[in-house]
């Protein structure tokens, strides 16, 4: 299946711009691949922040477990 692509507008400090300008020539690749991949991996670093956040919040008693139980009360 091909994914549907969005157009967006950034704004980049120039040496990310240039930098970004340069490995796109290296690697013969599109800038917007590059960015792609970059946030990809970016995202996967900040999924992983995310879990020791809210594991964080449940070890400190600021959020709670739910068992199957309970989910399938509230789902039906």
């Amino acid at each position: 299946m091909i994914e549907k692509h969005a157009r967006i507008n950034i704004t980049l400090p120039k040496s990310l711009e240039e930098e970004l300008t340069s490995v796109s020539k290296e690697l013969n690749d599109k800038k917007s691949h590059i960015i792609a991949r970059a946030l990809n991996l970016y995202f996967d670093e900040l999924d992983t922040l995310i879990a020791d956040n809210r594991y964080n919040k449940y070890k400190e008693g600021k959020s709670k477990t739910y068992t199957l139980t309970d989910l399938e009360k509230v789902i039906g």
